[in-house]
């Protein structure tokens, strides 16, 4: 193991006279090596120095971690995800310069640290080997406003800590943000002014997100969607993400379209949330052996198998050629009458009812939240409320094992046009635990494209899910949940149409969900041979 020579707070110059500063990690007594480059917006020293600056520098590698604009001593003013393309490529231009660059590098990061990486990689050329990064996305504004709906808590979150790590004092940030978030959606003010009771003061990027959630496809994001050039990457690239991380469902797409692309990404989804310090002994593992795999010719770290899975339920983990893995096969489980759940259509006619009220809306336990240990939760508080309709399975007689993609297709009439519809997976233990493992959510607006009435009034409604990978036991149970909110994680659908942020008035919906021969209300499972 290499000894480390460190220099604090190098100079970078961006083109538009902002200087950004660095710190560069280097092998005692080494010259020209491969590079690692790290980009973040929540300092350079600390555990990102120790873990990645050290770690990656002990084994030959130069290390340079940079601040992002305007924060921790770097110049400018963060705008969230509008200059890492820029300033990414500037700061490569800076490291061709340095006497110890050899001409290649690879980029390391989870989180924001991973959209850092692919800002700039479709466009970095050859010299960029390798990448890894770790419970992130290409783009970010799917996750924002998921299902069409504003992902309120993650959202406002984010933007607090952010604004308070550069506060004094920040370095608790990440642990002030989450409570501070909970308390002022809960104060019942509107959702425009949250960034306030957070943080004292108003919050540019929140605002920002208010401002662009009624139509997401607009000039605000083109510089902050690098998702179109994914499959341009040529760079070997290397995926961590944990099955209850809030960005799993678009990792998985930057996946799915570098293989459409042709290439060999690899995969590990463990059981794991965002801000989970379980995952970062592995993504230090898998992003070292992968360095040193595709910078150093040295690949004997590496397994097999491309996709690595850990299957909760069984608590084993897998590996696969690719994903979706081989052999699964979408299984539909149909709402029944009485509130049943099984793989047989439903024979007979039935609709259940019920009312959300967003003066009081459906509240949330667990689910993928980003600042917030999203590990499943008993969910028997929330089965009991009459704005939920909860359906299950009979026990189940034999394992069955759940791998892949979940979706929902559910017939839905509702008295108000805009109304949100959101879908839960659920295991139910024998001795009544209900757990939740996978969920998502589709915001309703006077029905256009796929929500086209289907038969007088009622839509068929698409609900993308959180992946999957689980396995049920013997003598539990598969539970599904049907409601209309899942607050704070979402923002409540007002019933008006109005903007989110506003405080204006209210209206109840009356939501109904059909389950008849010819509206077969399901959830579609990704079922695979139990091994």
């Amino acid at each position: 193991m290499r000894r480390v020579r460190l220099q604090r707070d190098l100079p970078v110059p961006m083109p538009d006279g902002v200087t950004l500063l660095a710190d560069h990690y280097a092998p005692a007594g080494g010259g020209r090596a491969p590079a690692v480059l790290i980009r973040s917006p929540y300092g350079r020293r600390g555990l990102f120095g120790w873990m990645y600056g050290r770690g990656f520098a002990r084994h030959g590698f130069h290390v340079v971690i940079q601040s992002c604009r305007g924060g921790f001593g770097s110049g400018g003013l963060l705008d969230p995800m509008a200059d890492e393309h820029d300033d990414g490529l500037a700061t490569l231009a800076w490291m061709r310069a340095q006497p110890w660059y050899d001409g290649s590098f690879a980029m390391f990061g989870p989180s924001y640290l991973g959209y850092t990486q692919w800002a700039i990689a479709a466009d970095a050329g050859p010299e960029l080997k390798a990448m890894a990064a770790q419970i992130t996305a290409s783009q970010f504004r799917d996750a924002a406003y998921v299902g069409g709906a504003f992902a309120l808590e993650s959202a406002l979150s984010w933007t607090a800590m952010t604004d308070a790590m550069a506060r004094p004092f920040g370095g608790t940030a990440v642990l002030t943000a989450p409570r501070l978030t909970r308390r002022a959606v809960l104060s019942g003010r509107p959702v425009a002014e949250l960034d306030l009771a957070t943080a004292g003061r108003p919050l540019p990027f929140f605002q920002d997100l208010l401002a662009h959630h009624a139509d997401p496809a607009v000039p605000y994001w083109d510089k902050r969607d690098f998702s179109p050039r994914v499959g341009q990457v040529e760079a070997a690239v290397t995926l961590l993400s944990g099955w209850y991380d809030v960005f799993l469902p678009w990792q998985l797409k930057d996946y799915l379209a570098m293989r459409r692309a042709g290439r060999r990404p690899y995969l590990t989804i463990g059981p794991w949330y965002h801000v989970d310090a379980r995952h970062g002994r592995p993504s230090m593992a898998e992003g070292l052996a992968w360095f040193r795999a595709h910078l150093l010719g040295d690949g004997s770290g590496l397994r097999a198998d491309p996709v690595r899975l850990h299957v909760t339920g069984a608590g084993e983990w897998r590996d696969y050629p690719d994903w979706p893995v081989p052999g699964m096969t979408p299984q539909r489980w149909h709402l029944r009458r009485g509130f049943g759940l099984g793989p047989e259509p439903p024979r007979e006619g039935g609709a259940d009812r019920f009312r959300y009220d967003p003066a009081h809306p459906t509240p949330v336990l667990g689910g993928p939240v980003l600042l917030s240990d999203s590990r499943p939760r008993d969910q028997r508080r929330l089965e009991a409320r009459r704005d939920v309709l909860v359906y299950s399975s009979p026990a189940l007689a034999a394992d069955v094992e759940m791998i892949g993609p979940v979706t929902a297709e559910l017939f839905v009439r509702s008295s108000t046009p805009y109304v949100d519809v959101v879908v839960r997976v659920c295991d139910v233990h024998p001795d009544g635990r209900s757990l939740n493992l996978c969920e998502g959510v589709r915001r309703l607006r006077p029905a256009s494209g796929r929500d086209e009435p289907v038969e007088g009034d009622v839509r068929r409604v698409a609900v993308e899910l959180w992946p999957l990978g689980h396995r049920f036991r013997a003598g539990h149970r598969i539970r599904v949940h049907v409601a209309a909110g899942a607050y704070p994680t979402i923002a409540r659908n007002s019933g008006t149409g109005r903007p989110i942020g506003d405080g204006g008035p209210m209206v109840p919906a009356d939501v109904e969900v059909f389950h008849t021969p010819d509206l077969p209300s399901a959830v579609v499972l990704p079922r695979v041979a139990a091994r």
